[in-house]
């Protein structure tokens, strides 16, 4: 089952996250229904409080091939072990913040290590997309938007823009 992701302003996407420790049918249940959503939107990753639920979990699949089986990776309670000093630009969007794109500027390479739903812990080297991704997503988990990342002209006009479309949506 999908679950609906909220929009931007909502303020439980600023809320910091509380840790998962033991994975239960509930969690194995989240990570399925964040990874239909994530497909369905379609987007590369979905972070829990997205669907409003306040755990350290999130979810990711930068596979842009079509033609390339999936590759879901559930992270739960992540932990950035190491950052490149080399930096990458990425037009970063986020399915909290439809059609909204706006550069941001983030390590290229990154070690993530994480508990994944085999209870096993994990440890792996991202670059490019992945990285970029693991990094949004494990902000979304401490109450950061990828718009936190933008000058104040840039992160003004984007909220102005969801204020309007929440509205709009409202109205509808």
């Amino acid at each position: 089952m999908s679950r609906p992701i909220l929009l931007f302003p909502d303020p439980r996407l600023k809320k910091a996250c509380a840790p998962i420790g033991r994975i239960t049918p509930e969690i194995e249940t989240l990570a399925a229904d964040m990874l239909a959503a994530m497909y369905a939107a379609p987007g590369v990753g979905l972070a829990a409080p997205q669907v409003g639920v306040l755990l350290r979990l999130f979810v990711m699949d930068c596979t842009k091939d079509p033609d390339a089986p999936r590759a879901p990776i559930v992270m739960i309670d992540p932990q950035l072990e190491a950052t490149s000093e080399a930096l990458n630009v990425y037009e970063e969007g986020c399915l909290s913040f439809p059609d909204q794109y706006a550069e941001v500027t983030r390590p290229a390479e990154v070690t993530m290590r994480w508990t994944g739903l085999d209870g096993a812990t994990h440890s792996r080297d991202f670059q490019g997309l992945w990285a970029t991704c693991a990094q949004h997503e494990l902000d979304h988990l401490n109450g950061k938007l990828f718009i936190d990342h933008v000058g104040p002209m840039k992160r003004q006009l984007i909220t102005r823009r969801m204020t309007k479309m929440k509205r709009e949506l409202a109205r509808a």
